[in-house]
């Protein structure tokens, strides 16, 4: 079933998917690229650039990684070494931006078993995480998207979800033998590499960013298992965690249009445990008449359920989420927003 699977990229015609590379590397470089093409194939990929649009960070890699494929398969110059890959995404993308992104990619091309988790259903993967070792479990939802991997723990027993998310926080890289073990699992090869270095997956952010897609009950309990088993690691996930009272670092330009994608009764509902400030910042970012309906609303809504409260806030911010990756809004030092691409 996920042989039949269509890539995200895959769906996105030639000239946009162009247009994706190019607004992926920036100004500077995009221009180089820009001064080779003719005239008419400017036109079209500019006004493709412009039109271009709900790309997710999941497409981006996917066009990356078929542009380095294309690139490797049409020339003789070496240009498909990984080590000229990473030098290309990073000074292309930047440190901080390019991330765990490049070994994601590079990790991708030769291990397709990990690659082909991506399709699965989460009750699947949950099916499978259950009956492995714990280790093996760690190194499947550090690799996953956060909000599929939030989808597996959540489907899991709750006494192996802390233990396995301590795991992801303190994974430190994954050695070749412990993808090998892995592949063996999943019963796939890897047509793999010789290089011993280490691929960057795990780690507090993983778990912070897969804790930022939970249900806020789940989220709690998880968070007091894992303070109460190691309480600096439980600090420093709990640092890295976006919260609703944080969507107040996000700039004005950013909230308006997160305010867009909003209905009204979600904002209603969660406002109604938010912190003023936040308010403030909310009822600044509306025009005044729909301030004023917001602000008479939430005064005479009565008592509601904290529970719909947190889901109403949890939703908001799976839709920052969702627009920050898109590049839409930045959500600023918290939530990853350094690795937007």
């Amino acid at each position: 079933m996920a042989d039949a699977a269509r890539a995200p990229g895959e769906s996105r015609s030639g000239v946009e998917r162009a247009a994706i590379l190019l607004l992926s590397l920036g100004e500077k470089e995009a221009a180089e690229v820009l001064k080779h093409l003719s005239a008419k194939d400017v036109q079209k990929v500019g006004t493709a650039m412009t039109q271009v649009g709900n790309v997710s960070r999941t497409e981006v890699i996917e066009v990356l990684s078929a542009f380095t494929s294309e690139v490797e398969a049409q020339t003789s110059l070496g240009l498909g070494n990984d080590e000229f890959i990473r030098n290309t995404l990073i000074n292309a993308l930047g440190e901080d931006k390019a991330g765990g992104l490049i070994d994601r990619i590079l990790l991708g091309r030769s291990s397709k078993g990990l690659e082909a988790l991506k399709w699965m259903d989460g009750s699947a993967i949950a099916e499978m995480v259950r009956l492995e070792h714990p280790q093996i479990a760690a190194i499947i939802l550090s690799y996953l998207e956060p909000e599929q991997s939030a989808e597996v723990i959540a489907l899991l027993p709750e006494n192996m979800r802390s233990e396995l998310l301590l795991r992801v926080a303190t994974l430190d890289g994954v050695q070749p033998a412990a993808l090998q073990e892995l592949d063996q699992i999943m019963e796939r090869q890897f047509s793999g590499s010789n290089q011993t270095r280490k691929s960057v997956l795990g780690g507090p952010k993983v778990v912070a960013s897969i804790i930022n897609m939970l249900e806020p009950r789940i989220e709690s309990v998880v968070m007091q298992e894992i303070t109460a088993a190691d309480e600096q690691l439980g600090t420093k996930i709990q640092d890295l965690i976006f919260v609703f009272d944080n969507l107040i670092e996000v700039d004005d330009r950013g909230m308006q249009e997160l305010l867009r994608q909003v209905t009204s009764d979600k904002l209603l509902l969660a406002l109604k445990a938010a912190d003023d400030a936040l308010k403030e910042k909310i009822f600044k970012n509306m025009s005044q008449r729909a301030a004023e309906m917001l602000r008479e609303d939430l005064a005479s809504r009565g008592p509601v359920k904290l529970s719909e409260v947190e889901a109403a806030q949890k939703e908001i911010l799976v839709i920052a989420r969702k627009l920050a990756e898109e590049g839409s809004i930045n959500l600023g030092s918290k939530g990853g927003g350094e690795a937007y691409v």
